[in-house]
């Protein structure tokens, strides 16, 4: 029985740290001190892409003082199957999920370069995700537009954000992304650090 005990015991443990370890593999960020500027995965054949670009729209993790940078999201499938995408990341009404959101490196929150407005709740159809559809998000920090524009069906305008000071910051998203026909639903996190100089 104490032999039983002990292999339950190793099992459920085995099991406890598989999970963090394929949670952990799901979580991936970037510093000035990587060899990339740029995060790069895929998941069961989704290929996304994060990062943030410099005024000549090159990835960089270091800018300088008074420069714009933009951030640069995108998704594509690389399945051989037709698939359903509701870009929910970029649809920040309905989950606090800090995508474009700017914070120091002592968690003070700066703030995003938009507004989000809300979105036109269509059904799933609306958004077809065929095989190598690129789904790619693309926002300057400093936006100087008065007026209001829609990406895919929602609405956003700017909040007027002006250059960052020199510090250290970072930025991220951590966000659910289903897939239909239920091909892929998991939660992924993106943090990128980076340095105004």
């Amino acid at each position: 029985m104490k032999s039983f005990i002990l292999l339950f015991i190793a099992l459920l443990f085995s099991g406890i740290t598989a999970c963090k370890d394929t949670m952990d593999s799901l979580s991936f960020d970037i510093s000035p001190d990587s060899k990339s500027q740029v995060i790069e995965k895929e998941v069961d054949g989704i290929a996304f892409k994060f990062c943030l670009l410099n005024e000549q729209g090159n990835p960089a993790t270091v800018f300088k003082e008074g420069e714009n940078f933009s951030f640069y999201f995108s998704v594509t499938n690389k399945t051989n199957e037709k698939l359903y995408f509701l870009p929910m990341f970029a649809y920040t009404d309905t989950q606090d999920n800090g995508f474009c959101e700017v914070f120091t490196s002592d968690n003070q929150r700066i703030g995003k370069p938009f507004i989000f407005l809300g979105y036109a709740k269509i059904g799933i159809g609306a958004y077809p995700f065929d095989p190598e559809t690129n789904c790619v998000f693309e926002q300057q920090w400093i936006d100087k537009r008065d007026s209001t524009w829609r990406w895919k069906y929602g609405d956003y305008e700017s909040n007027h954000q002006t250059p960052l000071p020199v510090g250290d910051y970072f930025t991220g998203i951590k966000s659910r992304f289903q897939f239909y026909d239920a091909y892929l639903d998991t939660t992924l996190s993106f943090k990128i650090n980076f340095k105004i100089q």
